[in-house]
């Protein structure tokens, strides 16, 4: 398996769990209705354990542009296979998101609200104001960064050009998952915390382009948000770290 192969599996994952979980605390008849924040923030730090895990000796496991760039910025992944890893990440969200869209299919229909049913497939503002959600995305983004790069910085080394070995296997995606558990419940709450380019464009594009049962429309006025925002704190955050001389 190729490393942009392993990023579309595991990005795939990480969106389908992370997104399934939303839709089932939001869709009308799902029996996890109603499930709350808690469940919200829990589900997606499981999703990006099981991500991570699946593919973490594949591809390094970056599963996010933000992660990606970020590295790439450090020099400690090669910038020539950054096209590759972007593709991969953004095609796998548009996938997991599809099989979202399968899973709960009767339940689009029996849930009028339309802005549920796109909060299934990615994020929105709770309160609209674009410099403090762009801030918002890149303050989440910027601890997601920083807290991966203090994790296994010592570890990180070119090898021979190709893929980042960030040693994460299943008990070295534990402490990942917990620090995207953290900014969820700390920091999610003003924007549903992308944190991640590829997790919230994706799902928009299959949600434009997918018969979801009245749905509403996609709000690509917010799209550039979680695009933006997750990569200008991710390159902040591989900046400072630098400065600081951990490499």
């Amino acid at each position: 398996m190729s490393p942009p192969v392993g990023e579309f599996i595991g990005t795939g994952l990480l969106i389908l769990l992370g997104n399934g979980v939303v839709a089932g605390a939001l869709l009308r008849h799902s029996k996890a209705h109603g499930a709350g924040w808690m469940a919200i923030t829990t589900g997606w730090a499981f999703a990006v354990f099981v991500g991570v895990m699946s593919v973490a000796v594949v591809s390094g496991a970056h599963l996010n542009p933000a992660v990606t760039l970020s590295f790439a910025a450090l020099g400690i992944f090669p910038w020539t296979q950054v096209p590759g890893y972007l593709a991969a990440q953004l095609a796998g969200a548009a996938v997991g998101a599809v099989l979202v869209w399968l899973t709960y299919f009767p339940h689009w229909a029996s849930t009028p609200e339309a802005d549920l049913k796109r909060a299934a497939f990615c994020t929105s503002p709770a309160i609209r104001s674009f410099p403090s959600n762009l801030l918002a995305e890149a303050v989440g983004t910027f601890v997601l960064i920083f807290g991966i790069l203090a994790m296994k910085g010592a570890s990180m080394k070119p090898l021979d050009g190709s893929v980042v070995p960030l040693d994460l296997g299943a008990l070295g995606a534990l402490p990942v998952a917990v620090l995207v558990w953290g900014i969820g419940l700390s920091l999610g709450g003003p924007t549903g915390y992308a944190i991640n380019p590829a997790r919230d464009l994706g799902p928009r594009l299959v949600y434009a382009l997918l018969p979801v049962a009245g749905k509403g429309r996609a709000d690509w006025a917010y799209a550039w948000i979680p695009v933006i925002g997750p990569i200008l704190g991710g390159l902040l955050a591989a900046s400072i770290y630098a400065a600081l001389g951990r490499f």
